[in-house]
């Protein structure tokens, strides 16, 4: 929504899984910056989380635009709590080929796939490089 709106910056909670989550946007390309900061905006310092201020904290993600248009165009997840899709070593190597698995499509050029493995968040390519599974969270394109 913040790059249809054109947004400069937008906030999410601050959590493990989201820092994780905007660690691997950020190393794929698709969000130029991830700061910590509160409801208000980023930090200028360092300010640590504590249980008197863990409600206010956030994750203020700088949004990436290329001519003038949106460099993350989609991201949806694959993984909902109704549904959680638990691949193997071997599964991943067939979505990362770009070939569909059970209900999953492949991966399609310039789009990755965000995995929960046992070794934290990562792409999809990443944990076949490790040869581990794990579980798949979204896709991005």
């Amino acid at each position: 929504n913040g790059f249809r709106a054109r947004l400069g910056r937008i906030a999410v909670p601050e959590t493990k899984l989201n820092l994780a989550v905007s660690r691997v946007l950020y190393n794929q390309g698709f969000v130029s910056s991830v700061t910590r900061g509160t409801h208000l905006g980023p930090d200028e310092s360092y300010v640590p989380t504590t249980n008197l201020n863990v409600a206010e904290r956030r994750l203020w993600l700088s949004l990436k635009y290329y001519q003038d248009s949106p460099v993350l165009r989609k991201m949806r997840c694959i993984s909902k709590p109704s549904r959680k899709i638990n691949c193997d070593a071997n599964q991943f190597r067939t979505l990362a080929a770009g070939q569909a698995w059970s209900i999953v499509k492949g991966v399609n050029p310039g789009e990755i796939i965000i995995v929960s493995t046992t070794r934290g968040v990562m792409e999809i390519q990443d944990a076949v490089r490790h040869g581990i599974g794990g579980n798949l969270l979204a896709r991005a394109n």
